[in-house]
C-alpha cells in the first residue's frame, strides 16, 4: 500500500472514530514518510483520546516546529494552545504560560486576523476564571465566541460559550449561564465538535450540574456523555471524568454499590494519566460511600488519598469525624473549609454539613445560622436539590430549637423534594425529622409510621451510619437506653431463649419478615454479627 493511501486510510478511521487504529496507521504512515502538520495533529488527538497525554504534546510540539519552519503562523498558534491547554490542565502552569507566548509570538507575524486568536484568547481567559476574575473571563470569553462565529470554527464558537456560562454562574447568573451550556450541548449532541472539544464540553457541563445542585440537567447529561463513551471505547480521559460523573448520580439514585464501583473504575482510568487531579475526585466518590455504609476506616483512607491529590476533603471528612463520634475535629474542619470558600455555588453543602454537626455538639444558635445562610442562598437559585436541602436543614434545627410544628412543615416540604427528585437516602433523612416532630406533637403513631418508613430505606440501602444514628435518636422512653425499641428488646430475649425466627413470629404475632428486619436493626445498632452475640449481649446486659 503506498503512503498516500495509508494515511486516508488514517483519516478514514479517524472520522470514524475509531481512535486505535488510526494512531496505529498514522505511526506506520510517519514511518514511512513524515506526516504533514494537519496529519500530525490528528494523531495527537487520537492518542489524548486514548490518555496517552505525553506522547499527545510531543506531537503536538512537533506539529508547531513543522509549521513554524514552514511559516503557517496560524497552525504554529494553534498547535502552540494545545500544548499550553494540556499543560495548564495538569497544573504546570508555567509551561502552559510559556506555550502560550509561543503561540502569541507566532500570531505576530501574521497580518490579519485568524481563528488562531481566539483559541489563544480561550486560554488566557480560562486563566481569569481559575483566578477568581470571572467577570473579565466573561469578557474574554465573549471575544472568543465572536471570533469563532467570525471565522466559522465550530470548536471556538462551543469553547466561547462554555466559558460565558461558567463565567454567568460563577457570577451568581445561573439562569443565564446554564442557558448557554445548553445551547452548547445541542452542538455537541448533534455532533458538530470534534471528539476533544466534545468530551471538554460534556465534562465542565455536567461539572457546572453539580455546583449548581441542577440534578435534573446532571443525570440527563451524563446519560448522554455515558452514551457517547460507550460508542468510542477507546476513550480514556472522558471515560474517567464519566465514570466519576456516574458515581455521583448513582450515589443520589441510591445504588451505592455501582456508585462505589463506578467509582473505583475511573480511579483506575485515571491512575494511567499523569498527575491527573481527577483522581482524587474519583477516590472522594470511594470515601463517601464507604462513609455513608457504616466503613469508616475505608473512608478515612479514601479522603485521605483524595485530600493528597489535591482534592477538597470537605464536608465529607467532617462528616466521618461526626460518625466517628470526634465532634471537635469535626466542627473544625468544616469551619475552615467555609472560611476558605466564598463561592454561593460551593457554601451549600458545607452549610448543610455545619448544621448536623453543630446540632450534634449542642450548639444550637452556630446551627440556626448556618440553616439561616444556607436557606438565603436557596432563595437565590432556582434549584429544588438546594431547596430542600434547605428546608431539611431548617427543619431540623427547628424542632432542636423546640418548634415541631414547624419543624413538621418544613421537613415534609424537603421529604416531598426529595422524593420528586429521586434521591431515597436524603428522603428518608427528612423522613426521620418529621417522625421525630409527630414524637414532640405526641402523635406518637404517625411518629413510628415515619421512623419505620425511614429506617426500611437505610436498611435497603445498608446505610449503616444512619441506621446508629437513628437508632440513637429514637432511644429513651420506648427503649433501653441503647436505642433498642421495646419490640425489639422482645425479639432479642426470644432469640436468648434460643427459637428461631418463625417461633418468634408465632408468639409475637408477627410474619416471619418483619422479624428478621427486627433481628437486623439489633445487629445494626449493637454492632453484633451473629444470633450468639446476640445472645451473649442480652445475657451481659440483664436483658433475659
Amino acid at each position: 500500500m503506498q503512503t498516500e493511501d495509508v494515511v486516508e486510510a488514517g483519516r478514514d478511521a479517524f472520522r470514524r472514530r475509531d481512535w486505535r487504529t488510526a494512531c496505529a496507521v498514522f505511526e506506520r504512515a510517519d514511518e514511512e514518510t513524515p506526516l504533514g502538520t494537519e496529519d500530525l495533529e490528528r494523531w495527537a488527538a487520537t492518542l489524548y483520546l486514548m490518555g496517552e497525554e505525553h506522547r499527545f504534546v510531543q506531537l503536538m510540539a512537533r506539529a508547531h516546529r513543522e509549521a513554524t519552519r514552514a511559516g503557517d503562523v496560524v497552525t504554529a498558534a494553534h498547535t502552540a494552545f494545545w500544548v499550553a491547554f494540556s499543560f495548564f490542565d495538569r497544573g504546570e502552569t508555567a509551561q502552559a504560560n510559556g506555550w502560550l507566548q509561543r503561540g502569541q509570538v507566532a500570531l505576530r507575524t501574521d497580518p490579519g486576523s485568524s481563528a488562531a486568536h481566539g483559541y489563544l484568547l480561550a486560554l488566557e481567559a480560562i486563566q481569569l476564571i481559575t483566578r477568581g476574575r470571572a467577570g473579565e473571563g466573561l469578557e474574554m470569553f465573549t471575544a472568543v465566541h465572536a471570533c469563532g462565529l467570525e471565522f466559522a470554527d465550530p470548536d471556538l464558537v462551543a469553547l466561547g460559550r462554555l466559558g460565558q456560562g461558567k463565567a454567568l454562574v460563577l457570577m451568581g447568573e445561573v439562569e443565564q449561564g446554564t442557558a448557554y451550556l445548553d445551547e452548547v450541548m445541542v452542538a455537541v449532541t448533534a455532533e458538530e465538535l470534534s471528539a476533544v472539544v466534545s468530551g471538554l464540553v460534556y465534562c465542565q457541563v455536567i461539572e457546572t450540574c453539580h455546583q449548581t445542585f441542577d440534578v435534573g440537567r446532571a443525570r440527563e447529561w451524563t446519560g448522554a456523555l455515558t452514551r457517547w463513551c460507550e460508542a468510542q471505547p477507546d476513550l480514556v480521559p472522558y471515560r474517567g471524568d464519566c465514570l466519576v460523573h456516574r458515581a455521583q448520580i448513582l450515589q443520589l439514585n441510591g445504588d451505592w454499590e455501582l456508585a462505589l464501583s463506578e467509582a473505583e473504575h475511573a480511579g483506575r482510568l485515571l491512575a494511567t494519566l499523569p498527575r491527573n487531579p481527577l483522581q482524587g475526585a474519583a477516590l472522594y466518590e470511594e470515601a463517601e460511600v464507604h462513609r455513608l455504609r457504616g466503613e469508616l476506616s475505608r473512608a478515612e483512607d479514601c479522603y485521605r488519598l483524595a485530600g493528597e491529590w489535591g482534592h477538597e476533603i470537605q464536608p465529607g471528612l467532617a462528616l466521618l469525624r461526626l460518625a466517628q463520634g470526634r465532634l471537635e475535629a469535626a466542627r473544625a474542619g468544616i469551619g475552615r473549609a467555609l472560611d476558605e470558600t466564598a463561592a454561593p455555588i460551593i457554601r451549600p453543602r458545607l452549610l448543610g454539613a455545619l448544621v448536623a454537626i453543630a446540632l450534634a455538639a449542642g450548639d444550637v444558635a452556630d446551627a440556626r445560622k448556618a440553616a439561616d445562610e444556607l436557606d438565603a442562598l436557596s432563595r437565590s437559585v432556582s434549584a429544588p436539590f438546594l431547596g430542600a436541602l434547605a428546608a431539611q436543614a431548617d427543619a431540623a434545627v427547628l424542632l432542636a430549637e423546640g418548634v415541631p410544628s414547624a419543624a413538621l412543615a418544613r421537613g415534609r416540604l424537603a421529604w416531598s423534594t426529595w422524593q420528586k427528585l429521586n434521591i431515597p437516602f436524603e428522603a428518608a433523612r427528612s423522613r426521620v425529622i418529621v417522625g421525630l416532630a409527630s414524637k414532640q406533637l405526641g402523635d406518637l403513631d404517625a411518629a413510628e409510621v415515619e421512623l419505620d418508613a425511614a429506617r426500611g430505606v437505610f436498611e435497603g440501602l445498608h446505610a449503616v451510619t444512619e441506621l446508629r444514628a437513628l437508632a440513637a435518636r429514637s432511644a429513651g422512653a420506648e427503649g433501653d437506653g441503647r436505642g433498642l425499641t421495646r419490640r425489639e428488646i422482645e425479639v432479642l430475649r426470644l432469640v436468648a431463649a434460643g427459637k428461631t425466627n418463625r417461633a418468634i413470629a408465632a408468639e409475637l404475632v408477627l410474619s416471619d419478615k418483619t422479624v428478621a428486619r427486627h433481628l437486623a436493626n439489633i445487629f445494626v445498632k449493637l454492632d453484633l454479627s451473629s444470633r450468639s452475640a446476640a445472645t451473649a449481649y442480652a445475657f451481659q446486659h440483664d436483658l433475659v
